[in-house]
C-alpha cells in the first residue's frame, strides 16, 4: 500500500493520507538551528545540541505515537481541527503534506477554509518559521479562530524529563504584545532564551500549560480550544508552553496569512537585562523584524530553495530508471546532509539525549557529503581527530556543542582508529587538498599537545599493530563495527550496559572484520605516507598489509566463508561449527572489498555463501542463522530476539559491503539486486509493512526469522545513508575521486544501456556519458574527453571552472 508519491520535479515527497504507519519526518535546518518535523506536525526542535539545548519537549514513547509539535488549531462554530490533521483528529475534507529539501508544507481543508502550513528554518537565522495561510473558499463570511501551541523545554532534554523536583517550580516567562518569551533559568546561569512570535495583533494567549490544556486533558482536547478562549495565563513554575490566539474573519474567496516565529537568542552576560528581571530583548527585535510580512518569508523561502539545488548539482545521473535517480540525485544526497548535521543524535529513534556526535559515525557519514562541502568535511575530520587519543584509540563519540570526547558509552571499540585514516583517504581523494595532514590536531581533547594530522594517522594505524591476538589478527576491545558482539563482556545483570560495563579483558578475542579493513584502508595508508615523503612508514605498512592479508587467509577462513571473530577463550564466533550465527556479513563484504581471496576463489565463494544462506527479498541479514538463547560470550547480539538488530536482522548499513564487494569481482548485476533491495524508493509499494519513509533508508529491516518480516526501523540516521551513495556513485556508477584524477570504472547491470552522470570534481564539471549497447557488466572499452581519446581510464584534472564532455564506452 502507497501512502503517497514523489515529485521529482519540485524534489518532494507528497503524503496523501495522515495516518502513516509510522510518523513520516522530515528536517528543518542546516546550520546551527535544527527542527525536526513529521506529516503531522508532530516533533522538536533545538539549537546546536539536541540535549543541552532543546527547544521544545517531545515524548518519544508517548501513546499515541508523535505526542507534542508545533500545532495550530483551528476552530468554525463547533468545528475544531488542525492543520496538520493531530492531535485532534478531524476527519478532514482534503489532506496533504509535502516533504521538501529543509521545508515541508502541510495543506488541509475542512468545512470550505483551506490551510496550508509551510514549516522551514531560514538560513541564517536561529529559528523555525511556520507560515499558516488560511482561505475561505465558501460563499459567506467565516469567523474562525486559530490558537498556535508549542510546549517549551527546559533546555536540558534529560534534566527536563527526570528533575521534577526542582523543574516544577522553575519555569518562568515574559508576554509583550504577540510575542512570548521563554525565560526559565535566565535569571541565573543562562543567557539564552527562546522566543515565539506571530506578526499579527493577537486576541491572547496562554503560557501556562495546565491553564490551556486542563489538568486532565491531552493535546487533543485542549479545553481552551474547545471552549474557544484563552485564559492569558502567565507561566510560574509549572510547565510554560506558547499559545497565542486570534480571531480571524475571512469574506468569501479572501486569504490571510500568519508568520510564527519561535527561535532562540542569547544575550551578553553584561546585557542580559533591560530592566530589573526584564529581558534585554534586542536580539529577539532584530530577529523577529526579518520575518514579518510574506515578502521576508517567500525571499527566506526561496533563498532555502537555492542553497539545495546549488548543493545537489555537483553529482546528477540521468538513466532510465527514474526510481534510481531520484535516489541518487535528491532523497540519497539529502539523507547524507542530514547525517553530516546529526550523526546519530536527533530523530525519531534516536532522542538527542543519550549520545553525541559518534567517531565512527562521522568518519563513514563523510563518504556521503565530502563531494558536497569539502571545507565543511576538513573542519569535521580536524574535530573528530582531537578526541583521538596518542595510542591512536578514541572516544567513540563527542558532543557537537563542546566538541569534547566523552565516555557514556564508553570507548575501546578497536575499529575506531582506522576509520579516521578511512575518512582522510576519502577527503584527499575528492578534494586534493593535501594540507590538511599538516595541520596541528591535539590528542584528548588538549589534553595533549598537538601534532600534525599525518601523525594522528600513524597513531591508527599502529593501534592495530600494538593491539594483535594470539592469531595475530586484530584485538577486538569493547566492540568493533558491531557493537553489539561483545566478547570482553560477560553480563548477567539486567540492564547492564555491554559497551561501558568493564569485567574481563581477554586480549584474546580478535576480529576478523578489523583485519579485513585493515588490508582494505592499508594500501591508502601507505601511498599517503609515500606521496608525504615517509618512505619507511609506506613501505612498512604495506608489509603490514601483506602479512595481515595472510592472516586472514591462514586464520580467518572458514572453508566457505571468512570467520567472524574469535572470541575471549579462543572459540570460533561466525563458523559452520558454531550451532547458530554460523556465518556474519561483516568480514565477507570488507574482506572481499579489499581482495582478500580475489585470485584463489575464496573470495567467490564467500560471497556465493551470503547469496545462498542469507539473502531475502528484503535484503542480507547481518548473521544466519538467528541466535534463540543467550550467549554469555556474546553479549548484546544474542540479546535480541530472532531477526531484529544485529541478530539476524537485515542490516541496511552493511548491505552495501556486499555490493561493493560483487563489484570487485565484477558482477553488476548481483551488485545493483543487492543495492535495490534495501534502497527506501524501491520499497515504497510495501510501505504498509516497511513502516518507515519511502523517501530515506533506514537503518535496519526485521529479517526473515522475526514475527514482523521486512519491518523496518531507526530510519535517517544511518551510516546507510553514506554507504548507499558510496556504493551506487563510486563502484556501480564507478565514478570514483582518485588522488590524480576521476576513475571511471562502472559495474552496472548488464541490462542498464546507457547512462549519464554530471560530477564536479576539483574546480571543474565533468559530463560522464556511459555507453554499454555491448550489455556487460563491467570493462571499459574506450574514454574520450573533449573529443580526444586518453589512455587509461582516469580522468585529468582539470581545475579550470569550465565543462568537460567524457564518452566512455564499456565492453
Amino acid at each position: 500500500m502507497k501512502y503517497g508519491h514523489f515529485d521529482d520535479e519540485r524534489k518532494e515527497y507528497v503524503i496523501t493520507r495522515p495516518d502513516t504507519p509510522y510518523p513520516w519526518i522530515n528536517y528543518l535546518g542546516c546550520e546551527n538551528f535544527f527542527g525536526l518535523i513529521s506529516n503531522t506536525s508532530g516533533g522538536y526542535c533545538f539549537y546546536r545540541d539536541a540535549r543541552l539545548m532543546r527547544l521544545t519537549r517531545y515524548r518519544y514513547n508517548n501513546v499515541p505515537i508523535d505526542g507534542g509539535g508545533r500545532y495550530f488549531y483551528l476552530s468554525d462554530g463547533s468545528a475544531v481541527w488542525n492543520t496538520g490533521w493531530a492531535p485532534v483528529k478531524t476527519k478532514l475534507d482534503h489532506y496533504e503534506c509535502r516533504h521538501g529539501l529543509g521545508y515541508t508544507i502541510i495543506t488541509s481543508e475542512k468545512n470550505e477554509v483551506r490551510a496550508v502550513q509551510t514549516s522551514l528554518v531560514p538560513l541564517g537565522a536561529d529559528c523555525e518559521l511556520h507560515r499558516i495561510q488560511l482561505k475561505n473558499n465558501s460563499g459567506k463570511k467565516k469567523k474562525l479562530k486559530l490558537f498556535s501551541f508549542v510546549e517549551f523545554c527546559l533546555w536540558n532534554a534529560l534534566d527536563d524529563m527526570t528533575n521534577f523536583q526542582r523543574n516544577y517550580s522553575t519555569g518562568e516567562v515574559e508576554v509583550v504584545g504577540s510575542t512570548i518569551y521563554h525565560k526559565t533559568e535566565y535569571r541565573e546561569r543562562r543567557n539564552h532564551f527562546a522566543v515565539f512570535s506571530v506578526n499579527a495583533k493577537i486576541d491572547g494567549f496562554d503560557t501556562d500549560r495546565e491553564s490551556f490544556m486542563g489538568l486532565y486533558n491531552g493535546f487533543d482536547h485542549p479545553q481552551a480550544v474547545f471552549e474557544g478562549k484563552p485564559r492569558n495565563s502567565m507561566a510560574s513554575g509549572w510547565s510554560p508552553i506558547g499559545s497565542h490566539y486570534i480571531e480571524v474573519e475571512l469574506d468569501p474567496g479572501e486569504t490571510k496569512s500568519y508568520i510564527f516565529v519561535l527561535g532562540y537568542c542569547e544575550n551578553p552576560n553584561d546585557k542580559k537585562w533591560e530592566a530589573p528581571n526584564v529581558i534585554n530583548k534586542e536580539p529577539a527585535n532584530r530577529l523577529l523584524s526579518r520575518f514579518q510580512t510574506d515578502e521576508q518569508f517567500d525571499s527566506a523561502f526561496e533563498q532555502l530553495k537555492k542553497h539545495w539545488e546549488d548543493l545537489l548539482s555537483k553529482f546528477h545521473l540521468k538513466s532510465g530508471d527514474e526510481r534510481l535517480n531520484r535516489m541518487v540525485n535528491i532523497w540519497n544526497q539529502y539523507q547524507c546532509m542530514v547525517t553530516f548535521n546529526m550523526s546519530r543524535s536527533a530523530s525519531f529513534f534516536e532522542s538527542g539525549i543519550g549520545r553525541g556526535m559518534g567517531f565512527r559515525d562521522s568518519t563513514q557519514d563523510l563518504l556521503g557529503f565530502v563531494h558536497l562541502i569539502p571545507a565543511r568535511s576538513r573542519e569535521r575530520i580536524l574535530d573528530i581527530a582531537a578526541t583521538q587519543m596518542p595510542d591512536g584509540s578514541a572516544y567513540h563519540q563527542y558532543q557537537p556543542l563542546t566538541k569534547r570526547g566523552n565516555l557514556d558509552i564508553g570507548s575501546g571499540f578497536n575499529d575506531d582508529p582506522l576509520w579516521l585514516i578511512f575518512a582522510v583517504n576519502a577527503y584527499l581523494r575528492e578534494t586534493g587538498d593535501w594540507s590538511i595532514l599538516d595541520e596541528p590536531v591535539p590528542f584528548d581533547n588538549g589534553n595533549v599537545p598537538a601534532a600534525p594530522l599525518m601523525d594522528h594517522l600513524k597513531c591508527s594505524f599502529e593501534h592495530v599493530l600494538n593491539n594483535l591476538g594470539p592469531h595475530g589478527l586484530p584485538l577486538i576491545g569493547r566492540a568493533d563495527w558491531n557493537d553489539c558482539l561483545n566478547l570482553n563482556c560477560y553480563s548477567t545483570v539486567p540492564g547492564e550496559s555491554f559497551q561501558t560495563c568493564t569485567n574481563i579483558e581477554s586480549r584474546v578475542a580478535e576480529s576478523v572484520f578489523i583485519a579485513g579493513m585493515f588490508v582494505f584502508i592499508g594500501p591508502a595508508y601507505a601511498e599517503i605516507c609515500r606521496r608525504k615523503g615517509r618512505n619507511s612508514d609506506a613501505e612498512k605498512a604495506e608489509a603490514e598489509v601483506q602479512r595481515m592479508k595472510e592472516t586472514v587467509e591462514k586464520y580467518g577462513w572458514d572453508g566457505d566463508w571468512f570467520l567472524r571473530a574469535y572470541d575471549a577463550h579462543g572459540e570460533k564466533v561466525g563458523s559452520n561449527e558454531c550451532d547458530e550465527g554460523k556465518i556474519f556479513i561483516e568480514p565477507q563484504g570488507f574482506c572481499v572489498m579489499a581482495g582478500i581471496g580475489k585470485e584463489d576463489g575464496k573470495a567467490a565463494r564467500a560471497l556465493e555463501s551470503v547469496h545462498k544462506l542469507m539473502d531475502s527479498k528484503y535484503g542480507i541479514v547481518l548473521n544466519w542463522p538467528s541466535y534463540t538463547s543467550y550467549r554469555l560470550n556474546l553479549g548484546e547480539i544474542s540479546s535480541y530476539p530472532p531477526g531484529y538488530k544485529e541478530n539476524g536482522g537485515i542490516f541496511c548499513h552493511n548491505n552495501p559491503w556486499i555490493s561493493i564487494a560483487e563489484t570487485v569481482l565484477g558482477h553488476g548485476d548481483r551488485a545493483f539486486e543487492v543495492y535495490r533491495k534495501t534502497c527506501p524508493a524501491y520499497l515504497e509499494e510495501v510501505s504498509d509493512i516497511h513502516r518507515t519513509e519511502p523517501y530515506v533508508y533506514s537503518q535496519m529491516i526485521a529479517g526473515p526469522d522475526s514475527v514482523h518480516f521486512g519491518e523496518a526501523k531507526n530510519s535517517w540516521l544511518t551510516g546507510t545513508a553514506a554507504w548507499s551513495f558510496y556504493d551506487i556513485s563510486q563502484y556501480i556508477l564507478g565514478i570514483r575521486p582518485q588522488f590524480d584524477g576521476l576513475e571511471v570504472n562502472p559495474c552496472i547491470p548488464s541490462a542498464m544501456k546507457n547512462f549519464t552522470v554530471e560530477r564536479r570534481f576539483r574546480g571543474a564539471d565533468y559530463v560522464i556519458e556511459v555507453d554499454n549497447s555491448a550489455g556487460v557488466q563491467c570493462g571499459v572499452k574506450s574514454v574520450a574527453v573533449d573529443g580526444k581519446t586518453i589512455k587509461g581510464n582516469i580522468l585529468p584534472v582539470f581545475s579550470d571552472n569550465n565543462k568537460h564532455i567524457v564518452k566512455v564506452v564499456m565492453g
